[in-house]
């Protein structure tokens, strides 16, 4: 997707708002609208949007582990499965 085919001003999309709309659904492309020559506002179908969002989720508990393992807090598997098994027994 090259991106500067998808910069339109805020003008062509007060004009083409229906167009844009079914085009975003479609293609699952970015339209970034610029006013007054200026990037404001990025638009995306809400398929992409979701998957965006997964995708910081899935990133954020990512770089949690991450620190955590830096910061030393750990526990090996042995630990965890013992952890687990005693908590089980005692239910």
């Amino acid at each position: 997707m090259r991106l500067s085919s998808q910069i339109k001003p805020i003008s062509y999309l007060k004009a083409h708002a229906a167009e844009i709309v079914r085009n975003l659904g479609e293609q699952r492309q970015t339209l970034v609208i610029t006013q007054n020559g200026e990037a404001k506002v990025v638009i995306q179908d809400i398929d992409s949007y979701e998957q965006t969002q997964e995708t910081m989720a899935l990133l954020k508990i990512l770089a949690l582990g991450m620190h955590q393992i830096e910061e030393g807090n750990v526990l090996s598997a042995e630990d965890v499965i013992k952890r687990l098994r005693a908590r089980r027994e005692g239910d």
